[in-house]
């Protein structure tokens, strides 16, 4: 192609680079975005959406509902007086559909990219330096070749499975996220290294379709950044779904055999244990990826754990440059990257772009559900703040009840003095939908009595909300 100049140029079309894309071309600014990995396109062409909508968020999401609805077949029907035959899983037909849905969006990604002006090229960038004000860019590997300039430059080339050493990821035995997904039959027995998110989302998916799934972690606390009870009722339902723990471990080898593999382990007391399985999912984080970007070029440093360093408002320390995601602090989540590309867009076109990191959700999507935002009980604590908290259990609450879906709670905590919420904590089966009204409450410093005058709909999940307000002042009217 010939060379291009543009007000903006980003690195990456997942998540956050996207999102930056079309805001920048909202605004009026020239855009390209680049993007190399082809994921999944049967094609082989490079594919928007970055790991979360090609490899992780949403066709887990996919994934993660068909099991749910063959696990209500099965172990839920008959309490409601349906009674079926047998029921079996075409996983290739649950696979394609989990495919279609992917497939679907990033054909809709790309069809607001051209709504809004934004060009889509499918190629490495490499950084090559700076001439006047512009900073270059070299296209190679792709239909875009060349080179094209941009007045700023958006990094937002996401992250990689962290590997574990000495431990080869083929993607048929040994898995990571994106292996885990693609499974071509339902392993009898699965051992997913790692008890964090990923881990308890993909274990829900192939315990509900009949596997023996054990989770593994060198963590000896159970979901440590998540409020104490929130991580007690999670280790309780996802033990009652079947999956098992053996937490606090050391792994010494994990091999692939004829039969499937072998994970070899040290448990918390130090014993030996040898476990045969037919799959491993390898789920114990991920890293930021920068790899052939050559940020040298234009004297850029990634830190001691490959991030690249950056401010508030994710300026780098060079001029004009710009860092978003998972290559840069924070918690690695795809609405956090989004949030960070509208607000860079927003700078970039002279705008005052902003947010709020204290109040990033986190979500858990298996079943039940868990969601919070803001602080934990045992931050408050650990900080010495004096804090007042509310509870009210789903077991009591109407909707839920007629859904027969009554684990779970919600959690207020406010401030003792001023009665401000400092946090919510949701464990239910619609968690994630929840807990966006908490988000807001304490976006606009609500405080407890604030969440506990509004009117919530009768009978819904979310009065649970309201209840638990209620609650921190020892006035909840259905317990």
């Amino acid at each position: 192609m010939a060379d291009k100049m543009y007000d903006v140029a980003i690195i990456g079309a997942g998540s956050g680079g996207y999102i930056a894309a079309i805001r920048a071309g909202q605004l009026g600014l020239s855009v390209a975005c680049i993007e190399a990995n082809p994921y999944a396109d049967p094609r082989g062409e490079p594919r928007p959406g970055g790991t979360c909508l090609n490899v992780g968020c949403i066709p887990s999401k996919a994934l993660l509902t068909s099991s749910h609805f063959y696990d209500q077949i099965v172990r839920r029907s008959a309490e409601h007086g349906i009674v079926t035959s047998e029921a079996t899983v075409d996983l290739r037909k649950m696979v394609e559909r989990k495919n279609a849905v992917v497939t679907k969006m990033t054909k809709g990604i790309e069809y607001l990219f051209k709504k809004n002006k934004v060009d889509f090229l499918k190629s490495r960038a490499k950084l090559t330096g700076k001439q006047g004000e512009q900073y270059a860019l070299e296209l190679s590997g792709g239909s875009a070749t060349g080179r094209i300039y941009a007045k700023n430059i958006v990094i937002a080339s996401g992250s990689r499975p962290r590997q574990l050493p000495g431990v080869l990821i083929d993607n048929e035995v040994i898995c990571d996220n994106a292996g885990a997904l693609d499974f071509t039959a339902i392993p009898q027995r699965l051992c997913i290294v790692g008890a964090g998110v990923i881990g308890l989302e993909l274990g829900s998916v192939w315990r509900r379709l009949g596997s023996e799934v054990t989770l593994i972690d060198a963590m000896t606390d159970f979901l440590p950044g998540a409020d104490e009870a929130v991580a007690k009722e999670m280790f309780r339902a996802m033990s009652s779904l079947g999956l098992k723990f053996d937490l606090g471990i050391s792994i010494d080898e994990i091999k692939r055999t004829a039969e499937g593999a072998t994970v070899s382990y040290r448990d918390r007391a130090g014993a030996s244990v040898h476990q045969a399985v037919d799959k491993v999912i390898v789920a114990i984080g991920r890293v930021p990826f920068t790899d052939g970007l050559n940020l040298d070029a234009v004297g850029l440093q990634v830190d001691e754990r490959g991030y690249i360093p950056v401010d508030e408002r994710c300026a780098t320390a060079i001029p004009n440059i710009y860092a978003i995601g998972d290559v840069i602090r924070g918690p690695m989540l795809a609405h956090k990257a989004s949030e960070e590309g509208v607000m860079v867009s927003e700078i970039i076109a002279g705008q005052s772009g902003h947010l709020n990191y204290e109040l990033i959700p986190s979500v858990i999507y298996t079943s039940p559900e868990a969601a919070w935002v803001g602080k934990t009980e045992q931050e408050l604590r650990r900080e010495g703040k004096a804090f007042k908290s509310g509870q009210f259990p789903f077991s009591a609450n109407g909707r839920a009840l007629g859904q027969g879906e009554t684990e779970g709670f919600v959690k207020v905590l406010a401030d003792a003095s001023s009665d401000t919420v400092l946090g919510v904590h949701i464990v239910n089966s619609a968690a994630s939908e929840m807990i966006g009204e908490a988000v807001m409450a304490l976006e606009f410093h609500a405080s407890a009595e604030d969440i506990a005058r509004i009117c919530h709909a009768h009978p819904t999940l979310y009065e649970a909300v309201r209840e638990a307000a209620l609650d921190v002042d020892k006035r909840a009217l259905n317990i």
